[in-house]
This record gives C-alpha cells, sequence and structure tokens, in this order.
C-alpha cells in the first residue's frame, strides 16, 4: 500500500483513546419500568371505570336515551256506598210553587222506615229550587245521604250546614251532634216533570 507523501504534522501524533469510540448512551432501565407501569394503572382504571358506566346501564340506571314518557294512570273517583239510615231525622222543603209535594215525599219516606215523627216538611225561601237535593253536614253522613237520595227514587247529594242544628252553650246537651237530613225538593218534581231524577 503506498503511503502519503504528504508531510507529517502535528495531527499525526494524537494519542490512541482510552475510552469507548462512537458508543451511544442507552436509555435508563429504571425510567421504562416506570413508564409501563403508569400504562398499566392508566388502562386498569379505564376498565374499571367501563365496567361500572356498563354496569348501570344494563340496571337501568342510566339511559342513554331520551326516557320513554309513562302514560298517566287513569283515577278512579271512590263513590261512597248507599245507606238507608233510618236514626236520621229528616227535614223535607219544597222548593217549588206547586203544593202538596212535600207532604208527598214525607209518606214515601216513612214508608221507606223512617219514624213518622222524624220527618218533617216545609216550604224553601225558594221557589225555582233547579234540583231536587239532599243536604248531609259531615263526611260520615254521606253514606245516609246517598241512601235518602235512593230512597225517594233519586236526587243529587250536596254537603252544606243548610238548615243544621248548632250548640246551644246554654244547655248540657250539644244540638250539633243530631243526625240530621235536608232534602229540598226540585222543579224537576214540579208538575208536568218526571217524578224521578238519576241519582247523583
Amino acid at each position: 500500500m503506498a503511503r502519503s507523501t504528504f508531510p507529517r504534522d502535528r495531527f499525526d501524533d494524537l494519542p490512541d483513546p482510552a475510552g469507548r469510540v462512537g458508543a451511544h448512551r442507552a436509555e435508563n432501565p429504571r425510567l421504562r419500568g416506570w413508564i409501563i407501569f403508569l400504562w398499566a394503572a392508566i388502562a386498569t382504571l379505564v376498565l374499571i371505570i367501563a365496567g361500572i358506566f356498563a354496569t348501570l346501564v344494563v340496571s337501568g340506571r342510566i339511559s342513554l336515551g331520551p326516557d320513554a314518557e309513562t302514560a298517566p294512570t287513569p283515577t278512579v273517583e271512590a263513590t261512597t256506598p248507599a245507606v238507608v239510615d233510618t236514626s236520621y231525622s229528616v227535614v223535607v222543603l219544597n222548593g217549588t210553587a206547586d203544593e202538596g209535594l212535600a207532604g208527598t215525599l214525607r209518606d214515601r219516606i216513612v214508608a221507606a222506615g223512617w219514624p213518622g215523627d222524624a220527618v218533617e216538611t216545609g216550604n224553601s225561601d225558594s221557589t225555582d229550587f233547579a234540583q231536587t237535593t239532599v243536604f248531609y253536614l259531615r263526611d260520615t253522613d254521606e253514606a245516609a245521604a246517598e241512601g235518602l237520595a235512593q230512597t225517594i227514587g233519586g236526587a243529587s247529594v250536596a254537603q252544606s250546614d243548610f238548615l243544621q242544628p248548632t250548640d246551644d252553650p246554654n244547655t248540657p246537651d250539644d244540638e250539633s251532634d243530631v243526625k240530621r237530613l235536608i232534602v229540598v225538593i226540585g222543579l224537576d218534581r214540579a208538575a208536568g216533570q218526571t217524578s224521578e231524577t238519576p241519582a247523583s
């Protein structure tokens, strides 16, 4: 091999390097372990959250779509059963201009079992009362009012303190405890009308 003919200079006498020449520094193995652990922890956390979410969806606690509107449940009004209770006193008032209606209705009530002295008659202040109605005072009186309404061939029933007795503080008895039903005969039973009206 031909030798160089160039003259020698100071760069031809450099000492040989003592360490590794051209080698790259390797990555710290401890750092790589922490990265793997961190990714494993993140993956585990994601899987746990996904499992909880899936469980809630399957159990119906979380809905992914709009909530379906539930049809309203129809409510049925409770009706008070009619009871014929002859322990109630009855006042029959004629709310029309036709005479004799109160007496006729009184006879019908007595024939149904009420004591004669427990059924009184009279005239209402009004002579154009529209529909025959049985008035009662307390909620507990409603069943007896329904029974009387059916006894007289059908009538409306309404709660009111109309003509109901009040307590007299000067007497030892409580007059407001009297069980009383008020019947007001209306134009539906006047002359030319049917004698019975449908029960309310």
